[in-house]
């Protein structure tokens, strides 16, 4: 959905109706516009306004021409207000951001990422300095041990079955279970180490909906999750778990090209994340600072944040490690070695490190790592080998998982194979690729 096309149909207004308002605020401002309901079509369809139409248009919907000016078209258009982003940081205005969620979370309204920029840096600004802030408890029923503790085993359950499964077939009792949790928040009776198991909970569930949403290829939804996320971390009081969603954040950031945003997200999460993080903890930080600074052409610092990340995970004692990390190994090590490698024109090391990676992963992330795997051995002149791990993901995408990441990530290394289209056994892969988008 272009933004145009969101914010009109928000206002119920038709291609006609728009097109007359903006005539009539045109001559209100003496800018003449003949514009009609088939310029608004071509707007939509990817056809930019002259500035005079959009100097219109940002009167007509209460947006400064400056801001206009500087985000330029289609960014200034707005078409949403984050919650989670004006929200005091208390815990009423974590509550607050956490029901709007609950509400409007299900709206990927661009399909594309919304927060970033000044808006981005600002988040993990606040993040950074937000206070604790618990206030009394809500009037309601009695929210006991037993029913976080029920709740906290379904997440944990929801997590094993994202590994397995992939998020798109989860994300619906993701969102159940948000909004459980909010209401709990809303109108429950609890102790203080109820609330703070609470908030914590809602920052576990708003962080894994947001993944999931991301996997199903819903970005700008995931990311107002995330958002959600680090609100409910902050009030709880965990700044690792707070640290640990900023630098996830940034994997949303820079695979839509914002690769220097990611390298600050990752930065401010390791300069206020607490010193007394597990050296596993920091490898996972240290590992997300490598691929940031690999994606944005820092080969040399993303290689040195490389080999800080594998000398902490040396010093791993499991006993000590968070539940939220218990996914976190070898095989995402491995990943990630593997594609800073690769930036790097390391081609025989990043090959042996993704194939690595994608053996010991779980089901849902060996789909996604056989496209880069496959990039790979393609880098290597390893057509055949190439095609083997493109198909196994094709495969697992059959059969077992449900990911549209996985899928867009095959569909971005059948590209490569435009200098091959003549081998068969590239054209019975790309003929699969199609079988497989059609299906989803």
């Amino acid at each position: 959905m272009h933004p145009l096309t969101f914010v009109r149909q928000s206002k119920g207004w038709g291609k006609a109706e728009l097109a007359r308002l903006m005539q009539v605020r045109g001559k209100q401002l003496r800018i003449p516009l003949a514009t009609n309901r088939t310029t608004v079509w071509k707007w939509e369809q990817g056809q930019e306004p002259d500035l005079d139409a959009q100097r219109v248009l940002a009167d007509l919907l209460q947006v400064s021409y400056e801001q206009v000016r500087v985000e330029g078209w289609p960014r200034w258009l707005p078409v949403w207000e984050v919650t989670g982003l004006t929200a005091p940081w208390t815990e009423a205005g974590t509550v607050e951001a956490l029901a709007d969620l609950v509400g409007s979370g299900r709206m990927d309204r661009r399909g594309f990422l919304t927060i970033t920029g000044a808006a981005l840096t600002g988040l993990a600004a606040s993040w950074a300095e937000a206070p604790y802030a618990f206030a009394s408890a809500l009037n309601g029923d009695r929210v006991t041990d037993t029913m976080v503790s029920t709740i906290e085993q379904r997440i944990s359950t929801l997590r094993t079955l994202d590994d397995q499964l992939g998020g798109a077939r989860l994300l619906e009792q993701a969102r159940g279970d948000l909004a459980l949790i909010t209401s709990l928040l809303n109108v429950g009776r609890y102790t203080d180490e109820i609330r703070v198991r609470l908030h914590a909970l809602a920052a576990r569930v708003a962080h894994l909906t947001g993944w999931m949403a991301y996997d199903a290829g819903l970005r700008s939804a995931g990311q107002r999750y995330y958002v959600g996320a680090l609100r409910g971390a902050r009030t709880a009081g965990d700044d690792a778990f707070g640290a640990f969603v900023l630098a996830e954040m940034g994997v949303h950031v820079s695979e839509a090209g914002r690769t220097a945003e990611r390298v600050d997200l990752i930065s401010t999460a390791i300069d206020n994340a607490p010193r007394t993080l597990t050296p596993y903890t920091q490898s996972f930080l240290y590992l997300h600072k490598a691929e940031a600074l690999s994606r944005h052409g820092d080969h040399q610092r993303a290689g040195t944040a490389l080999n800080r990340a594998a000398a902490l995970w040396e010093r791993d004692t499991v006993e000590e490690n968070p539940d939220w990390l218990d996914w976190f190994g070898e095989a995402q090590l491995k990943s990630t070695e593997g594609k800073v490698l690769l930036r790097a024109g390391q081609v025989e090391r990043a090959t042996s490190s993704l194939a690595t990676s994608v053996k010991k992963a779980a089901p849902r992330d060996k789909a996604v790592r056989s496209s880069r795997l496959a990039e790979a051995r393609l880098a290597g002149n390893d057509l055949d080998g190439a095609l083997d791990a493109a198909n196994y993901g094709a495969e697992l995408l059959e059969d077992k998982v449900s990911s549209v990441r996985a899928l867009d990530r095959l569909k971005e290394f059948s590209e490569q194979l435009e200098p091959y289209k003549s081998v068969s056994a590239v054209r019975e892969f790309r003929e699969r690729l199609r079988a497989l988008s059609a299906a989803s």
